[in-house]
């Protein structure tokens, strides 16, 4: 069962935008992806150097606040005042010294740890997170250079500068107590950070603990509840993306005992991300249009000539030869439009030489055909003629005879203006007949010869029977097929012709009590020059019949019968 839904052929026009379209989105949609990567590309290692930035900016000022403890810390170590207190071993007496030195010099929010070289606190100011001063075992190996770390106590992280004081003594300098100088990270010195380069996240951590951030508090619980993703390139943050930098923060010792994380946020990039994307579809957009009107307006013209073409070759399928197409170009369409020219000069050449030969082909049939059928009007003049002048005949007589002779003359009048018009291109046009009408006329110069031999001829064709026919070839069929039928009976006989309608054709039998249709021609019967029994055919009748009744459309054939000879006739109405 065929679908009801039939999709109508697309044109090439359509195929050809088609495929630019198809082209052009696949086109954008790679240059697309590679640029989007490319950006990201880009973007990445632009984070990567500004985070590279922000961290050396952090070195920069962690170093200067570094370098600013380490002055104070060295200035304060070698006061009077200081070596003289740290030489009476009394904590209340360094206690007051130093915290009155440490205001003198330090900067606000340090604080001061000094503590003797076992790392005993002695005094301690700003740093009541710090209980204990180990890291000073650490340190005094590198005395008496400073040592500079950081440390971690009570949760939070300081920033150190462990500086020696010395007194003079008999084998030289010996080590009094030691002078710890630091800053504590918090917030506020993280947004410092910020500020100093330019927007960037510092995260401060801690054994695994964030002590100071630039995120908001929300952000900041969030990353506590998430726990700290180890450090990569890129993590996520309160559903933001940030470019990540890690770096350890070491002790004195240089062991880590945090560390700090530089945030980049990849909003900007992002942004211009997508606003690259919104450009490309924009540009997409306007690639798309002008690439499909350039395509049109160029598949256009070239598939002009093939238009051009295909409308000549409409015609040439009606019949229509004289056609031709323009020839605009020396290329390939061009070429082809010569060649379809050069292609239906040569069909219309044949054509002529077809219909050339084809008539002289009819008029060869048509003389053949003429040739076998003057034989019996001139056989009817001659002996007509032949008994007027050898026999004394009555009036009556004599008038039938010139009756016969006339019609005969008449008959031999109509078959050589037949061969003029077909030799001059003339056509007979077909009229309406009565079937009837045409087998009695047929049979009319037949009927002395019936007579003569004792043949009984009936026709049976119902009057209303009407068909479109050429009213001469189709008499000399019945003709044929009658005379045919007596002849082959000397001895006398039945000759019947009968009709019969059958939906949109007529079916017409013409059947004897003859001796039949012998067995050695039956397959050759309707062949040129096939004959038996007959003493003067030519073998021509019955070829030449069925050819007429093929050229109206019909057949004609034989059948087997009982006894004698049967031809059956079909003709379209």
């Amino acid at each position: 069962m065929k679908s009801p839904f039939r999709l109508r052929p697309v044109s090439l026009l359509w195929k050809i935008l088609f495929s630019t379209s198809i082209a052009i989105t696949a086109l954008f949609a790679a240059m697309g992806w590679i640029l989007q990567n490319q950006f990201a590309r880009i973007a990445e290692l632009s984070l990567d150097e500004e985070a590279q930035t922000s961290f050396h900016a952090y070195e920069s000022l962690w170093n200067a606040r570094a370098d600013q403890l380490a002055s104070e810390s060295r200035v304060m170590s070698k006061t009077p005042q200081i070596r003289a207190a740290f030489g009476t071993r009394d904590k209340a007496t360094i206690k007051d010294v130093a915290l009155e030195t440490w205001d003198a010099f330090a900067h606000p929010g340090a604080l001061l740890m000094v503590a003797d070289p076992g790392g005993t606190v002695l005094v301690k100011a700003g740093a009541d997170d710090l209980y204990s001063a180990d890291f000073v075992r650490s340190a005094v190996n590198k005395f008496p250079k400073q040592a500079r770390g950081f440390v971690s106590g009570g949760g939070r992280l300081y920033q150190i500068v462990v500086t020696p004081v010395y007194v003079a003594a008999g084998r030289g300098d010996a080590l009094l107590n030691v002078l710890v100088a630091g800053t504590a990270v918090d917030a506020d010195l993280a947004l410092k950070l910020k500020e100093a380069t330019g927007g960037s996240e510092f995260l401060f951590f801690t054994h695994g603990r964030l002590v100071a951030s630039t995120l908001h508090p929300a952000a900041e619980r969030e990353l506590e509840a998430q726990g700290i993703a180890s450090a990569g390139q890129q993590t996520r943050v309160a559903g933001a993306k940030y470019y990540q930098f890690a770096s350890p923060l070491a002790d004195v010792d240089g062991h880590p005992v945090g560390e700090l994380r530089i945030l980049r946020s990849f909003d900007a990039a992002d942004k211009r991300i997508s606003e690259m994307r919104a450009r490309l579809v924009v540009l997409w957009i306007g690639a798309m249009i002008a690439g499909l009107a350039l395509t049109y307006l160029l598949a256009r013209r070239l598939l002009q000539p093939v238009a051009a073409l295909d409308r000549a070759a409409a015609e040439i399928a009606k019949g229509n030869y004289e056609v031709k197409v323009p020839v605009e170009t020396g290329y390939e369409i061009g070429r082809l439009g010569q060649t379809f020219n050069a292609m239906c000069a040569s069909i219309r050449h044949g054509r002529d030489e077809l219909i050339r030969h084809e008539r002289i082909a009819t008029i060869g049939r048509l003389s053949t055909s003429i040739i076998h059928d003057l034989r019996n009007p001139l056989a009817a003049i001659y002996g007509g003629a032949e008994i007027l002048v050898d026999s004394d005949l009555s009036a009556v007589q004599v008038r039938r005879l010139a009756q016969n002779i006339y019609r005969s003359s008449r008959k031999v009048q109509d078959l050589l203006q037949e061969l003029a018009d077909v030799t001059e291109g003339r056509a007979h046009a077909r009229e309406i007949c009565r079937l009837r009408e045409i087998v009695c006329a047929a049979y009319e110069p037949l009927a002395a010869a019936a007579q003569a031999q004792h043949v009984s001829v009936r026709i049976e064709v119902p009057e209303q029977v009407e068909l479109p026919l050429d009213r001469s070839p189709m008499e000399r069929v019945f003709q044929n097929l009658i005379g045919n039928a007596i002849e082959a009976m000397p001895e006398g006989g039945d000759v019947r012709v009968s009709a019969s309608r059958q939906d949109s054709q007529v079916l017409v039998s013409v059947e004897d009590t003859g001796p039949g249709v012998p067995a050695t021609i039956a397959s050759q019967l309707f062949q040129p020059f096939v004959t038996a029994g007959k003493k003067n055919g030519m073998g021509l009748g019955l070829a030449l019949s069925r050819k007429t009744v093929l050229s109206h459309g019909g057949d004609l054939w034989t059948e087997e019968t009982l006894s004698g000879a049967r031809f059956v006739m079909k003709l379209p109405v």
